[in-house]
């Protein structure tokens, strides 16, 4: 618990200055970071270190890409470079498949989970990662992307207080032993809470009013499905037979371990941004 605390400490600061007063190629460039290592993480635990070293790299470019390409959606003055980006995407995509076709029958062949999981780990994570790049790109972006991170964040810590302190029947005890029906519940309120005072900082910092429902909804639906994001991946570690997907991070694991919420919660809160009227 120190260790998660420690980390919080110096990483919570950190986090919101890049997302709030950094420049927006810092997100960027945060991003970039993240798909990287999580491509590792996840290749490794599914098909194996080796293939992990061996194929993270090809991942992780294909996931810089679709950042790219999250960044300069819409921006008229970039459509070349991202024209760019879609062929150098291609490209990747391709040579993937033809390392498949050259490699079958050999020692090291890409079998279909390896494929699969590098597809996963390429294109459908940094895709999710990538609504937190788009979001950043919106008027008031750092507040807009802040919204995925408080109803993800509020709602994996209420959740573990409350499940701590009320939890009492298992939620999903074959998947996550320690996670409870209460604690998820918390994990609920928690996010909607955790809205509500966001809004509350964000007029009085930028004097500009959030609806209040769509604040809840986003509170709610958010925690939800950083909820099912967390219980996801740990089915994974679990039919894999790993604690953690990796050590970067003491006391909470590696990317994947805490970032999992915000995967499966960043494209349903751009998907409600982009679709409403928020203020």
């Amino acid at each position: 618990m120190l260790q998660r605390i420690l980390v919080a400490v110096v990483g919570i600061p950190l986090l919101l200055f890049v997302v709030l007063w950094a420049p927006a190629w810092a997100t960027g460039a945060f991003l970039f970071v993240l798909c990287v290592i999580a491509a590792h993480e996840l290749i490794s635990a599914v098909c194996g270190k080796e293939k992990g070293n061996r194929w993270f790299g090809l991942a992780g470019i294909m996931g810089i890409c679709v950042i790219l390409l999250s960044a300069f959606s819409g921006v008229e003055e970039q459509a070349e470079f991202a024209t760019l980006v879609k062929w150098l995407l291609a490209a990747f995509v391709v040579l993937l498949f033809v390392c498949v076709v050259v490699e079958y029958g050999k020692p090291r062949a890409i079998s279909f989970l390896d494929l699969t999981t590098i597809l996963v780990a390429g294109i459908a994570i940094p895709a999710a990662l990538g609504c937190l790049m788009r979001l950043r790109m919106l008027p008031y972006g750092g507040g807009m992307l802040l919204i995925v991170l408080v109803a993800a964040f509020c709602s994996d810590t209420l959740a573990l207080f409350a499940g701590m302190l009320f939890g009492k029947y298992k939620l999903a005890p074959k998947v996550s032993p320690k996670k409870t029906r209460e604690g998820a519940v918390g994990g609920l309120v928690g996010g909607m809470v955790g809205m509500i005072i966001f809004r509350i900082v964000f007029f009085l910092v930028t004097e500009v009013q959030l609806n209040i429902g769509w604040c809840v909804l986003l509170g709610l639906v958010g925690a939800a499905m950083g909820q099912l994001g967390d219980l996801s991946f740990s089915a994974i570690k679990r039919e894999y037979g790993i604690k953690d997907y990796g050590r970067l991070l003491p006391g909470h694991g590696g990317v994947l371990d805490r970032f999992d919420s915000v995967i499966f919660a960043a494209p349903i809160v751009w998907l409600i941004i982009s679709s409403v009227t928020m203020y």
